[in-house]
């Protein structure tokens, strides 16, 4: 009897053990299994157009749902945060856009598979092997200034591949750009530059020369075919060894990358910090774009300097000191009403250092990519001139609407942001009315009106508020193209929702 009670014992023992190890198995794949996300995680992705293959270092700790980290990648590196729903993941940039997270995926039989930004990366434990090769160190130049280029008295106009087209620019979409550029009437508003933005780039030879890769075969030639047709060619590069989306840039090959791009025919270059955030400390910003705007001046060529530094570092008081022409004082937009405001309202602080041959720029437009209405893009197109920003529109010229073309080509409101005087405006919030005022060359005022509630408002412009000198004789809407009439020293209009109202009023 004693045996059969320690049978039925280990039984009944057998049993409770089986119970408690399935429900610690669900317990592992619903809740507790995210810790086998911590440690450090090698991946790779796609093969890039160079040929060169993508690849990151992801470390990550895990506390309950909750990851915490940093992604190293060839062209940057960003802490990031998280979590972790039994063997799913989401992680977000620390700094970045906090409603989308940019990396998605899942661990399954000890690997992770995510993607990031849509591109699809595996990953295995990290060994020694897999660890990224820091270049050696290069001390960035002594501080001193660099001679004004000439160039951007007014904002720079032009288009920019980078909203629309992202990593799949190539030689013939640049050409049909630049066809559609000068047949839409664009190129005749002032849009010249056209713009390649990132993963143009191919490999160095043995000389060193960095080369394009297999989307543009010979970059001398298509700057000649966007120069035939009245415009000019812009080109990207950063000052670390890797552009944002893991390229060769030009650290380590200022002058000789500047050669080059003078070389092809280049008129513009944007210069993305990008992977110079891995070597250098944001103190060392100034010298770091010293030493691109000193290699710019060297060719002879004009070439506008264009700085992309999310406005880190104070750049409004020292771009012009490396010989930039305009300086990021913002991340990357997007299109979207609350991306599109928040970085047009960063404008309000660097207001006094903008002026002609120097620009604070709020990142390029969204007009026409289709996640605004054209009430919001209105609106957003006013802002960019009230601020006298760069004009870089981003949509696709060759298949624009009416009411895009509309917007972007309405020369009474390129007119504002291209004023000699170029001074930037700044608001003043009343409510769901905000208010910029934006004196000009002639003596006449730009003001705009932006109902940032959400059901349409009446606006109302005093006359006192203007700053004019004299009674008022001209007062011209700029979007619906009439005369209007300033009664009892004021103006009032309806404005929906994310709708502007913009004026130009004069004593003269």
């Amino acid at each position: 009897m004693l045996i059969i009670r320690s049978w039925k014992n280990m039984l009944r023992h057998a049993a409770s053990f089986a119970a408690t190890s399935f429900a610690c198995l669900m317990m592992l794949a619903t809740c507790g299994y995210g810790q086998g996300l911590a440690g450090r995680w090698a991946a790779i992705g796609k093969t890039m157009d160079n040929g060169e293959i993508q690849k990151a270092i992801l470390e990550l700790t895990v506390s309950g749902n909750d990851l915490k980290g940093k992604l190293t990648e060839l062209g940057f590196e960003v802490e990031v945060k998280g979590n972790v729903t039994g063997n799913h993941f989401e992680l977000f940039g620390v700094g970045w856009d906090d409603k989308k997270p940019f990396v998605v995926g899942d661990l399954a039989d000890g690997e992770l598979h995510w993607r990031q930004w849509g591109d699809p990366m595996a990953a295995k434990p990290a060994t020694s092997a897999d660890e990224f090769v820091k270049p050696p160190y290069l001390e960035p130049p002594p501080v001193h200034k660099v001679p004004y280029n000439g160039l951007a008295k007014t904002p720079p106009m032009g288009w920019n591949s980078w909203n629309l087209f992202a990593e799949k620019v190539d030689d013939q979409t640049v050409r049909t750009m630049a066809d559609a550029m000068a047949s839409s009437g664009m190129r005749d508003a002032g849009y010249v530059y056209l713009n390649i933005d990132d993963t143009w780039e191919g490999v160095r030879d043995a000389q060193g020369n960095l080369r394009p890769n297999r989307k543009f075969p010979d970059m001398k030639a298509l700057a000649d075919y966007v120069h035939s047709k009245g415009l000019k060619l812009g080109i990207y590069s950063s000052p670390g060894p890797r552009t944002c989306g893991g390229y060769p840039a030009s650290y380590g090959h200022e002058e000789q990358d500047a050669k080059t791009f003078a070389a092809w025919g280049i008129d513009y270059l944007k210069y993305d910090w990008c992977s110079a955030g891995i070597i250098y400390k944001d103190e060392k910003l100034q010298p770091v774009y010293q030493k691109m705007g000193d290699a710019l001046q060297a060719t002879g060529k004009p070439i506008i300097y264009s700085l992309c530094e999310y406005g880190m570092g104070g750049v409004e008081k020292w771009g012009p000191e490396v010989g930039g022409n305009l300086w990021r004082t913002t991340g990357d937009i997007r299109d979207e009403w609350s991306s599109m405001m928040g970085n047009v309202e960063k404008q309000t602080p660097t207001a006094p250092y903008a002026g002609p041959g120097h620009w604070n720029d709020p990142d390029m437009l969204e007009i026409g990519n289709g996640h605004m209405t054209d009430d919001e893009y209105r609106t957003h197109m006013s802002l960019w001139a009230l601020a006298a920003s760069p004009l870089l529109a981003g949509n696709d010229i060759r298949t624009m609407s009416a009411a895009t073309k509309a917007i972007l080509l309405n020369k009474e409101v390129i007119a504002i942001d291209q004023d000699s005087l170029g001074k930037q405006a700044a608001p003043l919030k009343n409510g769901d009315m905000e208010t910029w005022i934006k004196p000009l060359a002639d003596g006449s005022v730009a003001v705009g009106v932006v109902n940032l509630g959400a059901a349409a408002a009446r606006a109302t412009v005093n006359a006192r508020d203007l700053q004019l000198v004299g009674a008022i004789k001209k007062a011209r809407d700029l979007w619906t193209h009439k005369d209007v009439e300033f009664k009892g020293g004021a103006f009032s209009a309806m404005v929906p929702s994310h709708g502007v109202l913009l004026l130009r009023v004069s004593v003269n």
